[in-house]
């Protein structure tokens, strides 16, 4: 299997990447679009056409967010809905209330290394926030997914996957003791996994799915971060602009290059490497990420959960 690769690379921007792409005619959701990546993300595609439906928890702000891209793009055609990543009723109130075609699904919206917390199911927060909630919208959005033609998800995953894998035994921190990194990176794991299975379930559907590493960016992410192993302890040179940062995610979604391709992890708008220890500093997805059998587990304890998550 050949790697994909760009012309683009660490220092391109979301609008150098989408230039030219027409997207008239096709529709979005971005979740957590209400600041950083999420709304750079929504803010280009939007200048390309698209009609961009804003998933936010906070829709005052998401509102201000959407006003702002019609302000700087022209494009009228946004849209700003509730979602709470967390609860699966407001998931599955989301996708209930979804009409016609869906063509990008961009699952942006996540916590990093948050305090121990957990929902009402009993689940982990960031493995709740960053995977179940993500999993719940997508598949509840299959149909619209598959509805008129080639669909895509991008998934926001991170080099922080290679801090831990989906600790099959205990996801939900129940016996070990509770590490906001390592609960991190298992779900930012799951996000790989998912986007294995989902592109091998799903592909015969149009619809495909890859993971992306946006790079280090200072943004409201790293808000229980100081201190810790988020991008504050990442050197000068590595940091990216949001612009940037977004620029592997617009790729994802809108690229020819990326036509019928699925299943794979991209970092600074090019195919990552595989590795089996650490490489370089965020660099190259970890081979148990890309696990099928790992994937297809994962499939199928996630649709338990969610089935017992009243």
């Amino acid at each position: 299997m050949t790697a994909v690769t760009t012309p683009f690379g660490f220092s391109s921007t979301a609008a150098e990447v989408a230039q030219g792409v027409d997207l008239t005619g096709r529709r979005v959701l971005v979740t957590g679009a209400s600041s950083g990546l999420g709304a750079e993300t929504a803010r280009v595609l939007a200048g390309q056409g698209a009609s961009v439906t804003l998933a936010v928890r906070d829709t005052a702000a998401g509102e201000r967010v959407a006003k702002a891209i019609t302000e700087a793009t022209g494009n009228q055609d946004l849209r700003v809905a509730h979602l709470d990543l967390a609860d699966p009723a407001s998931v599955t109130a989301f996708t209930t209330a979804w009409q016609g075609p869906l063509h990008v699904l961009v699952n942006n919206a996540g916590v990093m290394a948050s305090p121990e917390r957990y929902t009402a199911q009993g689940w982990e927060w960031q493995f709740a926030t960053n995977h179940l909630g993500h999993f719940a919208l997508a598949t509840g959005l299959h149909d619209a997914l598959a509805a008129d033609g080639p669909a895509r998800i991008v998934v926001v995953s991170s080099s922080g996957h290679q801090l831990s894998p989906v600790v099959w035994d205990d996801i939900h921190f129940a016996f070990r003791p509770y590490d906001p990194w390592l609960a991190y990176g298992q779900s930012k794991t799951a996000n790989v996994l998912f986007a294995v299975e989902a592109t091998r379930r799903w592909a015969q559907d149009g619809i495909t799915a890859n993971a992306v590493m946006p790079g280090a960016i200072h943004t409201n992410l790293q808000r229980h971060t100081e201190g810790g192993r988020g991008s504050g302890s990442v050197a000068t040179e590595l940091i990216k602009t949001v612009g940037q940062g977004a620029a592997t995610s617009v790729l994802l979604a809108t690229s020819p290059l990326l036509d019928g391709i699925g299943g794979r992890y991209f970092t600074d708008c090019n195919e990552s490497p595989v590795l089996d220890r650490r490489g370089a500093p965020l660099q190259g997805v970890a081979r148990y990420a890309l696990d099928p059998a790992g994937a297809r587990r994962l499939w199928t304890l996630s649709e338990q959960l969610l089935a017992h998550a009243d």
